[in-house]
């Protein structure tokens, strides 16, 4: 169910961590991943491992906290035994699934092991993602005052028929009230957007992104529709129901979104995400800002999600659940997938490590390159290859770089740069 574990030689049981993890891992940050395999309702589009009640397997739901605490404990006890130095928590990330299906104080109880295991870091973010109606006022409240600090709602679009085609429960006009009550409690908001399904107009798209600036969440994130082989979209448009999304019209829509995010007082950050400045930038109705740079880097940087930036920068992190990745110190592995596979190896005192690997110096590098690639100024010129070098002359020239940034000594991705950023980083790293 979901997308497949990658190749990898097997874990070994108890789960120890190769002797060039301790090296590699000090001084790097170190988050923590909850993920929460469980929906509702299975989305047409979505291939995550994420599992609806009827396809548990004999696992239960109310158990999960329990086992995941588990593996938290499981987590200290690996990392301590390989040699890794205790760090304590920067960012802590809930993700799915939907990690609010569960009842607050489960998903409380899951933070208060991170933070009685390892310690958070002062002004450490905590953010889970939510559904719109998987959530109430006092819901949110109970998670303010547990410590979280953000809240990332998966709005994915304002317009009913795109909402279906997608197979989302939540009606447009509960999303304001939703962000009403994070905001009331005190939570950070993020919305998250899908852009080019099936049906949905450049007109659809401008009225999902007038309504998600009406809300002005401190953060947005927005992403192309990707139909994967095997969910019941791709079924669908193969079968006719629905025609094939328009790489063009997907261009168009992302030209859209950064024009009227950037005249909204966002600047983005990464290629498919965008933060708000402390002052908020202009609200609904003000005059739009012109410049592309009247928000400073330091005034919108505290609203950047510093949970997936960390993902992007090559940090480590504790991937907690069924499915769920780790890397720490160069070395990466995956959960067993199943929450019943997952829950018989956390009920055993087994490591619930699937598979492993830690790439060479070369593959290391080549992500290194394709993930700051797409960070504004995440990657230094002096940072890479003489070959390499000699490409940014020519990247400037297709307008895919912008000049500043370069003579500057970073690369900064131009509009058209984000939409061709695998060609970009091929040309860097040929």
């Amino acid at each position: 169910m979901g997308s497949a574990l990658p190749l990898g030689d097997p874990a070994p049981p108890d789960g120890l961590l190769p002797e060039s993890a301790a090296e590699r891992a000090d001084g790097h940050p170190f988050g923590v991943y909850l993920h929460v395999p469980f929906c509702r309702v299975r989305c047409g589009y979505c291939d995550f491992n994420t599992y609806t009640s009827s396809e548990l397997r004999g696992a239960k739901q109310v158990d999960y906290a329990g086992q995941a605490v588990l593996e938290v404990a499981l987590a200290d006890r690996v990392l301590t035994e390989s040699g890794v130095k205790r760090r304590s928590v920067s960012t802590v990330f809930f993700g799915g699934g939907t990690p609010t299906l569960l009842p607050s104080h489960q998903v409380i109880d899951m933070l208060d092991a991170v933070r009685s295991t390892w310690g958070l870091e002062p002004g450490a973010e905590v953010t889970t993602e939510a559904n719109p109606d998987s959530v109430d006022a006092r819901y949110l409240n109970e998670l303010a005052e547990a410590g979280f600090t953000r809240v990332s709602f998966g709005m994915q679009s304002a317009v009913p028929h795109v909402l279906r085609t997608l197979d989302r429960t939540h009606t447009p006009e509960r999303v304001p009230q939703v962000v009403q009550w994070a905001r009331a409690a005190g939570l950070q908001v993020s919305v998250d957007l899908i852009y080019g399904t099936p049906g949905e107009s450049l007109d659809d798209w401008e009225i999902s992104l007038d309504a998600a600036l009406q809300l002005e969440p401190d953060h947005l994130s927005a992403y192309a529709l990707i139909v994967e082989q095997g969910t019941k979209l791709a079924r669908q448009i193969r079968s006719g129901v629905y025609p094939e999304p328009d790489d063009d019209l997907e261009a168009d829509m992302y030209e859209l979104l950064d024009a009227r995010l950037r005249s909204h007082g966002y600047e983005w950050y990464e290629v498919s995400n965008w933060a708000r400045g402390s002052g908020r930038g202009p609200r609904a109705g003000a005059a739009p800002v012109t410049s592309s740079h009247t928000v400073l880097d330091s005034e919108y940087e505290s609203h950047r999600s510093r949970h997936n930036l960390a993902y992007w920068q090559g940090h480590d992190w504790w991937g907690i659940g069924p499915g769920a990745h780790s890397h720490v110190g160069g070395t990466r592995w995956w959960n067993v997938k199943h929450p019943a596979a997952y829950a018989e190896r956390m009920l055993s005192g087994l490591s619930p490590a699937a598979g492993r690997e830690t790439p060479d110096a070369e593959a290391r590098e080549l992500e290194r390159i394709l993930l700051q690639a797409r960070i504004r100024h995440g990657l230094h010129i002096s940072s890479l290859g003489e070959v390499a070098r000699r490409e940014v002359a020519g990247l400037i020239a297709d307008e895919l770089i912008v000049p500043k940034s370069a003579f500057e000594g970073t690369i900064e991705l131009t509009v058209r740069g984000r939409l061709l950023a695998d060609a970009v980083v091929r040309r860097l790293t040929a």
